[in-house]
């Protein structure tokens, strides 16, 4: 029962497990896709956007293929217990959700249009659970590194959410808060769907377009 209980609601603090002080695993080099720097450091130039629609595989997948994409990573954040492992997030006891960290070239792809791809690659309206995956670590979230992306977080979804109504859905569940520390997981979850391409993708969007409008600050 108590297992159960942490997979449909939060742990406060007390009741979370005490974690470590470093990480017990390995993380790659290099990203298996792109081959750049997965943990960094990144160039200057380069901006750093966090995600968590669902099972992370598919979600990594997504913003991969996205030209501008420089590196993902799947991770854990917005939990409570330091340096998680899966087994841990998975029990509900850590307070963390499944997430996708992306390093972008904002002037070859705008963090508008990475909400975009976000809002459209699931189902925002779920709760803690997405598809048949359920649990706390399954929950829609975005998790802002500047008021930029916050105001633009706000604002997109604010244009989409009518839009879902219109088809028949319910209200965004999307927590949108700033970023806390985000924790890479295991080296066999990083780009999984690469590594398996018949892997199990346990997310799916809605159907319905989100209506984002896309400005850029370049001239070409």
């Amino acid at each position: 029962m108590l297992f159960s209980r942490f997979k449909r609601q939060l742990p406060t603090p007390d009741e979370a497990l005490p974690g470590r002080s470093e990480r017990p695993f390995s993380v790659p080099a290099r990203h298996a896709v792109l081959g750049n720097p997965i943990e960094g450091p990144y160039p200057e130039h380069l901006e750093v956007a966090v995600f968590a629609e669902g099972c992370f595989w598919g979600a990594e997948k997504a913003f991969w293929t996205i030209p501008g994409v420089f590196a993902t990573a799947v991770g854990y954040i917005a939990g409570v217990t330091p340096h998680p492992t899966y087994e841990e997030v998975c029990s509900g006891q850590t307070g963390h959700t499944e997430a996708v960290q992306v390093v972008f070239d904002p002037s070859v792809v705008t963090y508008e249009e990475l909400l975009r791809a976000f809002w459209e690659g699931h189902d925002p309206t779920q709760g803690f659970k997405q598809g048949n995956d359920v649990g706390t670590q399954y929950r829609s979230g975005i998790y802002y590194t500047s008021e930029a992306q916050r105001v633009a977080a706000q604002e997109t979804r604010s244009a989409f959410e009518p839009k879902l109504r219109e088809n028949g859905y319910g209200e965004i569940t999307t927590e949108i808060v700033p970023t806390t520390e985000f924790y890479f997981a295991e080296d066999y979850h990083q780009q999984y769907l690469h590594k398996v391409p018949g892997g199990y993708c346990g997310i799916g969007g809605t159907g319905v377009s989100c209506p984002v409008g896309v400005a850029r600050t370049d001239e070409s």
